[in-house]
């Protein structure tokens, strides 16, 4: 598996290019901002953008939806509790002083136990909410991409709207 990671936005968050070495098949996983240095390194790599993965709808993680889907045509997945964040983003991202663009709406909800494949490789689905209501993780055997779910060395923050510390617990 193909794997490029590029920190985007104002805020650095994480944005993961995944691909199948043999299909060329990809997708993208929280394309936060930056969506030129996304396309430029999807094509790099000569991969081909199937779907565009949201690990929660957050501003900083889903803000590049539009500029993705309108250049590639790829299909936005997101969970079906955190899917009405998609168009709230510029009021998310003010709260911030920030600016973004909202999203298209999600072409699929996705739920805890599904998979979803591009090419040879199948990313699992795990719902953990309380970073947001409708917070996931998609991994494989050996990888797990955990959007804010995580931080390095400690657990997301539950103080935006929708958190919650013992949920996340």
């Amino acid at each position: 598996m193909i794997i490029k990671t590029l920190a985007v936005g104002p805020i650095m968050a994480n944005c993961f290019i995944l691909g199948c070495e043999k299909t060329k098949e990809a997708v993208v996983i929280d394309p936060g901002d930056e969506t030129d240095r996304i396309l430029s390194a999807l094509g790099e790599l000569k991969l081909t953008l199937k779907y565009i993965l949201c690990t929660h709808g957050h501003f900083d993680h889903v803000g590049g939806n539009k500029k993705l889907k309108q250049a590639t045509g790829a299909d936005i997945l997101i969970h079906s509790l955190d899917a009405p964040m998609l168009n709230q983003l510029t009021v998310h991202a003010a709260s911030f002083g920030l600016s973004s663009e909202n999203s298209p709406p999600a072409d699929r909800t996705i739920e805890d136990g599904e998979t979803i494949s591009f090419g040879e490789i199948s990313l699992k689905v795990m719902h953990t909410p309380g970073h947001s209501p409708g917070g996931v993780v998609f991994y494989t055997d050996k990888t797990a991409f955990a959007g804010d779910t995580l931080f390095a060395g400690s657990i997301g923050r539950t103080d935006l709207p929708g958190g919650d510390y013992e949920t996340l617990i």
